[in-house]
């Protein structure tokens, strides 16, 4: 089975919201980051 790698808005989104948990800075950015990341997974996906 292939391993499914995470694209690259989702590793940012994974780095800005790593950031704002250690640095309580970016919270709602880091949020919506990973929600559109999110999206983009089931739009690409066609779920």
């Amino acid at each position: 089975m292939a391993e499914k790698l995470p694209s690259k808005q989702k590793q940012e989104a994974a780095a800005a919201q790593s950031r704002a948990d250690r640095t309580g800075i970016g919270k709602e950015q880091a949020r919506q980051m990973q929600s559109a990341a999110d999206q983009s997974d089931i739009v690409k996906h066609g779920q």
